[in-house]
């Protein structure tokens, strides 16, 4: 393998092609490899994650002389997964984009066998989740410190509150359109559309019911339909549009700087801290999995930091 080029994780990003040359080297080859993200990857943020990493494993065969599908072999795709410099998660996840895109031409008849196949990722196994929380304090420090006297003070305080009430993932309280937001038995509600096309219903607290009404209260299209629920205030374009992952994120930046909070987190981490704070208020494994939506309770056990408090007592007996 040593023989093999191995350019930069950069230098790679910089040469991704928008149609990846290995891939669509005819009409019916071009045809068969964009179906396999059009008809059998729904979700688009895995498309996307798909598409860019079998777009730098193409880039990746140019570099190294191999131009045709043919050509492909185990070896080659092993030397590409070996020199990639990412976290365990992201290598296999590119072994995975690459292992199904073949399975899909090797059934299409565009090749004869899938050379990734045989192709070991890196061994990981996690036991404990490393997405950073908040603590309850920092939790509640970081929703009373927005401004509330602007449209969008309210519209990030409950953003902000849906992930850490309901456990919502970011994606699903993004797609929240307005009538997702609804009055059920005096008690106000939210829909969130989940990964896979699965439906989560979700009761609002007394405290989320309020931030979701005084926002709505000042936006003024409560009860127009298919309208995004959290959007932009359209000051530069002049058309508002929904929010993005990446524009939440920023927003939760600036949220967490202003409100001083040092902690380093991202859009995961309130999810994250509502399901560790149910957990540490005596909540159960069994109803946290439901409410986070989660289809095993391995995934839930990941958020469980209740253990965290117990190991740091036991470090603190260290009294040197």
């Amino acid at each position: 393998m040593n023989h093999l080029a191995a350019p930069t994780q950069n230098a790679l990003a910089t040469r991704i092609q928008t149609q990846p040359t290995l891939f669509v080297p005819d009409a019916a080859t071009a045809e068969r490899f964009m179906g396999f993200f059009a008809a059998h990857i729904r979700n688009p943020n895995t498309r996307r994650a798909y598409y860019r990493a079998v777009c730098a494993f193409s880039t990746w065969c140019e570099v190294n002389g191999i131009h045709t599908l043919t050509d492909v072999k185990p070896l080659h795709v092993a030397a590409y997964i070996e020199q990639l410099d990412f976290a365990k998660p992201t290598i296999k996840q590119h072994l995975a984009a690459i292992r199904m895109v073949f399975d899909w031409l090797a059934v299409g008849n565009v090749m004869t066998s899938n050379p990734a196949h045989s192709v070991r990722g890196p061994r990981y196994v996690v036991t404990k989740g490393r997405t950073p929380i908040l603590e309850h304090d920092e939790a509640r420090t970081l929703l009373t410190s927005i401004d509330t006297t602007t449209l969008i003070g309210l519209r990030d305080r409950a953003l902000i509150g849906v992930m850490i009430y309901t456990f919502a993932r970011i994606g699903a309280v993004l797609q929240m359109n307005i009538e997702d937001y609804y009055t059920q038995g005096r008690r106000g509600w939210i829909r969130l559309h989940e990964k896979g096309g699965k439906e989560h219903i979700a009761p609002c607290v007394e405290k989320l019911e309020v931030y979701l009404n005084e926002y709505l209260a000042v936006l003024g299209i409560a009860g127009q339909h298919n309208l995004p629920f959290f959007r932009t205030t359209g000051r530069k374009s002049g058309i508002a549009h929904r929010l993005t992952q990446q524009d939440a994120f920023r927003m939760i930046q600036r949220r967490v700087k202003a409100a001083g909070i040092a902690t380093h987190i991202g859009n995961h981490s309130l999810r994250a801290t509502g399901i560790t704070a149910y957990l540490k208020h005596d909540g159960t494994l069994e109803c946290a999995q439901q409410m986070a939506n989660h289809a095993s309770p391995r995934t839930t056990k990941l958020y469980d930091r209740r253990g965290d408090e117990a190991t740091l007592d036991e470090y603190e007996k260290i009294r040197i």
